[in-house]
């Protein structure tokens, strides 16, 4: 295992490194002057005298090779520049803002788990019955329903007219209640229709059909046999949704005021916040690649070929 581990990891090196050059690339190519940005942004005249002296100390003279180098060489310090905005150092103000984003991702991921997998198990032991037709009709309304507008539905009932939980912020445990529901319910119920069908297609398997001819319950037969098997798909369609549900936090803390790095890094874009877009970009980049890592590293503990695969590849 160690050895699977460790060329997933070395093969992460140019993901990153190829993210961070298309990155610097595409930041600098946008139409406008960096310097005019950054004077507009301190509110200082952009004069040619002063856009040509911030330029000067920005590095930004230098040929685009020369500054991208210069960057990897200070990224590897920790040091990603200092915020055109509020002239603080970017990595401190971001891994501030990425807290928050990681708790609200977090308790929706949880969240996801905790209905959808016993939903999804139920639905398939109790296949065409009440409780499977009621989940089914519920997994096309959720998919159907636009993360915003739900939001803006849970805040009217659960805080305008019931008053159970607060409209927005940051604070106690009942804040965090209606955005991570809001993240979460978009995607429950798919994960749920997804298990129940991976289930479905190997109740069925000689295998099984052993397991239930030895005389094993039928919660052993699914939990031991069937589950194991059957969650791969569910896995990897549960891995992306991680990172969609990172990107989906933009709409969550703009709609519940949640302080994230989602806020963060829409605020750097409208006001051409070089120095945040470029790290932001990075650190997104790193989460999922990490996320992958883990699925994988998931993917060979249920799936031992794979694993051997790996160690073959080496």
């Amino acid at each position: 295992m160690i050895p699977f581990i460790f060329k997933r990891i070395i093969n992460l090196i140019p993901i990153l490194l190829g993210t961070s050059i298309i990155t610097f690339l595409l930041i600098h190519l946008v139409p406008g002057d960096p310097a005019e940005a950054y004077l507009r942004l301190s509110q200082i005249p952009p004069t040619d005298e002063a856009a040509a002296h911030i330029r000067k100390e920005l590095g930004l003279d230098k040929p685009l090779y020369v500054q991208y180098f210069i960057w990897l060489l200070d990224a590897f310090q920790l040091d990603f520049g200092e915020s055109f905005i509020t002239g603080d150092p970017v990595f401190e103000e971001a891994i501030y803002y990425l807290w928050p984003t990681l708790q609200l991702t977090l308790a929706a991921i949880v969240l996801t788990l905790i209905i959808s997998v016993p939903v999804g198990i139920l639905s398939a032991v109790y296949k065409d019955r009440l409780f499977d037709q009621v989940s089914r009709i519920l997994a096309y309304v959720g998919a159907s329903m636009p993360s915003f507008w739900l939001g803006f539905l849970l805040i009217y009932f659960f805080s305008f007219k019931l008053g159970l939980f607060p409209s927005g912020s940051r604070g106690t445990f009942v804040h965090i209640v209606l955005p991570a529901v809001t993240m979460c319910l978009v995607y429950t119920f798919t994960f749920t229709r997804l298990l129940r069908s991976g289930i479905l297609e190997f109740m069925n398997q000689p295998y099984v059909m052993y397991a239930r001819s030895r005389g094993l319950k039928e919660r052993v037969v699914i939990g031991k046999h069937v589950l194991k098997n059957a969650s791969q798909p569910f896995i990897t369609a549960f891995s992306i949704s991680i990172g969609n549900m990172l990107a989906g936090t933009v709409i969550a803390e703009n709609v519940f005021a949640w302080p994230g790095i989602g806020r963060y890094f829409v605020s750097a874009i409208v006001n051409r916040d070089f120095p945040a877009i470029q790290f932001c970009v990075l650190l997104m980049t790193i989460i999922f690649v990490l996320i992958n890592l883990i699925v994988d590293i998931i993917y060979a503990y249920l799936d031992p070929r794979i694993r051997l695969k790996g160690d073959q590849l080496k």
